[in-house]
């Protein structure tokens, strides 16, 4: 999707600019940004996956009523975007969690309590290296949804 594509690219083009700082509280300010950003890109991944796969199977109105209900889509855990997808079908909700089971759940759900933190003006000590390796993970979790939506 051009949508996820394009949010996609430009935390790619973030990360690459972030890691080439020289001041390391900079760089560290950046990085609690980014946190945010990746975590509203998992939001957004699941939304968009499940809208699309609304508007190419149901009639408008519920492809509209999904996708208004969708849009309330916040603090993306991987419990909650399991119980999403169980709301569609217990088969997707099964295919999903078996194939995050682990690491991949564990890194999305590592984005939000740091982005949680972070909004609240908790302390977080987040490493650009560590938020890269849960970025990378949680794409491959936009991945797995978006296959399993048939997108």
């Amino acid at each position: 999707m051009l949508a996820i594509y394009r949010q996609q690219q430009r935390l790619d083009e973030l990360f690459n600019r972030v890691k080439d700082l020289p001041d390391p509280e900079l760089q560290a300010h950046w990085c609690r940004y980014l946190c945010v950003l990746v975590c509203g890109f998992l939001e957004n991944s699941v939304e968009l996956s499940l809208a699309e796969y609304t508007k190419r199977r149901a009639d408008e109105s519920v492809s509209n009523f999904v996708e208004a209900k969708l849009g309330g889509f916040q603090n993306p855990r991987m419990g909650a975007i399991l119980d999403l997808f169980g709301c569609f079908s217990p088969e997707w909700r099964a295919s999903l969690n078996s194939a995050t089971q682990g690491q991949l759940s564990d890194s999305v759900n590592s984005i939000v309590g740091n982005r949680h933190k972070i909004a609240h003006g908790d302390s977080v000590s987040l490493s650009l290296s560590s938020l890269k390796a849960y970025y990378k993970d949680s794409l491959r979790v936009v991945e797995i949804i978006s296959s399993i939506c048939g997108n």
